[in-house]
C-alpha cells in the first residue's frame, strides 16, 4: 500500500510516502480504504516522538487518527460491516504504527461508525478526533439547556465544532475567543465572539451583562486563558481543558478524547443533516503531508487540514 511514514522524529521534512505491506487484519478489525485523512495537532506531537512514553512506537510509523473510507475487509468477528460500506473513524490503537496517512487503515471496530451517504469523505475526514473532542469536553462539564457557554479557540478545528455542539446539547448562548479575522465566521456558527487577550474577563462580562459570568468553559487552549477561566465562571468545577492537565487544580476535568462508536455516529448523523458544518480550510493530496503539518503547528488555521489520499 501507499501511505505517509517515517522512521526516524523530527521535523515536517521526515514524512515521506513510500511502499509498505498492506497491514494485518485482526478478528475485530476492519480494514479501511481510505479516501480522506483528518490532520491533528496530536500528529506533529507523533511526528516529534513526544507521546512515545505514552503509547508503543513501531517504524516505520504511518502517522494520523482520522480516516473516512470505505469497507475494504472485515476481520470474522467485526459484525455489523461489510465491504462497500462508507466509514468514518477515529483510529487510536493501542500502539502507534498503523494511522490513516494510508491507502489502507485497520480500524478496531471500538473506533468506526458508518457515514452516512450525504456526508462526503472530505468533511468527514475532520470529524472523528475533532468531533469527539468537543462532545467529550462539554459532556465533561455538564452542559445542558440554558447555558452559557464559553469555547476558546472557537474558530480552531476542535472549538468550531464545540460552539455547534454546545447549541445541539442545548445551551441558550454561545460566546467564543477568537482573532479578529474571524469573528465573523464565529458569528455564522451561532456563538458571540470575544478576543483573546488581557482583559479577557471584562470582554466576557459586557457581553453577558447580568453578574458577567459563564456557566461553562470549554478550554482548547491552555495557557493565560486557563488560568482566567475560575474568575469567569458562575459556578466552580464547570469548566474543562484538553490541552493542560493543570485544571484538576482550579477543581476542574481534564479531558483525554476517548473512541466512541456511538458518539461518532451521533456526530455524523448531525452533519449528515447540516446541524453541524465541518469547516475544511484547505486539502492536500497524500505526499504534501509535511506542509499540511507544518501549517497546522503555525496555529492560524480555521476549522481543519485534510489529507486527500
Amino acid at each position: 500500500m501507499r501511505a505517509v511514514a517515517l522512521t526516524e522524529y523530527g521535523p515536517p521534512e521526515v514524512l515521506s510516502v513510500r511502499e509498505l505491506p498492506d497491514p494485518p487484519v485482526g478478528p475485530d478489525v476492519v480494514l479501511v480504504r481510505g479516501t480522506a485523512a483528518g490532520v491533528n495537532p496530536v500528529d506533529h506531537l507523533i511526528r516529534q516522538g513526544l507521546l512515545r512514553s505514552a503509547y508503543p512506537h513501531h517504524e516505520p510509523l504511518v502517522p494520523g487518527f482520522d480516516v473516512a473510507g470505505t469497507v475494504e475487509q472485515a476481520g470474522p468477528a467485526a459484525t455489523g460491516f461489510a465491504p462497500g460500506d462508507p466509514v468514518l473513524g477515529y483510529v487510536r490503537r493501542d500502539d502507534v504504527q498503523y494511522g490513516t496517512y494510508a491507502e489502507l487503515v485497520p480500524a478496531p471496530l471500538r473506533t468506526l461508525a458508518h457515514r452516512p451517504p450525504e456526508l462526503d469523505a472530505t468533511r468527514a475526514a475532520g470529524l472523528p478526533l475533532a468531533g469527539l473532542t468537543a462532545l467529550q469536553t462539554l459532556q465533561a462539564t455538564g452542559t445542558h439547556e440554558g447555558d452559557t457557554v464559553l469555547v476558546y479557540a472557537a474558530a480552531g478545528g476542535v472549538g468550531h465544532l464545540a460552539v455547534q455542539i454546545a447549541r445541539e446539547l442545548g445551551a441558550a448562548r454561545v460566546l467564543g475567543t477568537a482573532s479578529e479575522r474571524n469573528h465573523d465566521f464565529v458569528r455564522s456558527l451561532g456563538a458571540e465572539p470575544v478576543s483573546y487577550g488581557p482583559g479577557l474577563v471584562e470582554r466576557v462580562a459586557a457581553l453577558v451583562g447580568g453578574d458577567g459570568r459563564v456557566d461553562v468553559v470549554a478550554d482548547f487552549v491552555g495557557g493565560d486563558e486557563l488560568r482566567a477561566a475560575p474568575g469567569l465562571l458562575r459556578e466552580s468545577a464547570r469548566h474543562a481543558s484538553v490541552v493542560d492537565p493543570d485544571v484538576r487544580a482550579q477543581g476542574g476535568r481534564y479531558v483525554w478524547v476517548q473512541p466512541d462508536p456511538e458518539q461518532l455516529a451521533w456526530l455524523a448523523g448531525r452533519a449528515a443533516q447540516g446541524r453541524l458544518v465541518i469547516e475544511v480550510q484547505q486539502t492536500f493530496p497524500l505526499q504534501q503531508a509535511p506542509q499540511a503539518q507544518a501549517l497546522l503547528e503555525g496555529r492560524h488555521v480555521r476549522g481543519k487540514l485534510v489529507l486527500l489520499v
